[in-house]
């Protein structure tokens, strides 16, 4: 069976792909906006583990929304969860037998609730499968620290194909600078270089 993961080059999706490589002919899947060419890093990544790779393009017109929203609130949350609502969508609409993507059980966001991955399955007939929502952070660190070689820093440093990295500029167009600090709190993200 085929199986289209959400990809963004970053650990959890990697290792949600490597989970499920056993059971699913798995393409991973970066879905974008086309504003940037962030989806590269994420081909890259998953050329450098051995993956299929494809790209989806999102309606533009939600990425605008969720940068106003952002805006709006102070903060990231809505803005990213109604992309990624919005990627899932896309996504079970494909060609594909089932979908993932590697949200973990202490993601605040972005987050599927079970009625929401109802939902999915049952309007596009789909499977929707989320591997890491038994783990928290913690052993997701631990099983990629075995497996992976990954860059951490900061979001602005490491290269990415997440919904943040076209978001970060579009905000930055429309807003200015101070938004993007105003919106997204200094943290840290991941990129796979390659398997350990």
């Amino acid at each position: 069976m085929e199986l289209g993961l959400l990809y963004s080059g970053g650990k959890d999706s990697t290792l949600a792909a490597l989970l499920l490589e056993d059971f699913y002919e798995v393409t991973l899947v970066t879905a974008h906006f086309g504003l940037t060419d962030d989806w590269e890093y994420a081909q890259r990544a998953a050329e450098a583990v051995g993956f299929a790779h494809e790209r989806l393009e999102l309606e533009e017109v939600v990425a605008h929304d969720a940068v106003e929203r952002m805006v709006a609130d102070g903060f990231p949350r809505n803005g990213i969860q109604a992309v990624h609502e919005h990627a899932l969508e896309e996504l079970a609409s494909a060609r594909f037998d089932a979908i993932a993507d590697g949200t973990r059980r202490d993601d605040r966001v972005p987050s599927v609730s079970r009625a929401q991955a109802q939902s999915l399955e049952d309007r596009h007939d789909v499977d929707y499968i989320s591997p890491l929502a038994g783990f928290g952070r913690g052993a997701v660190d631990r099983l990629v620290e075995d497996a992976l070689d990954v860059t951490v820093g900061p979001s602005e440093d490491i290269p990415r194909a997440d919904y943040e990295a076209e978001l970060r500029p579009l905000l930055r167009e429309e807003y200015g600078e101070d938004a993007v600090g105003d919106v997204f709190p200094a943290h840290d993200q991941t990129y796979v270089e390659g398997p350990r």
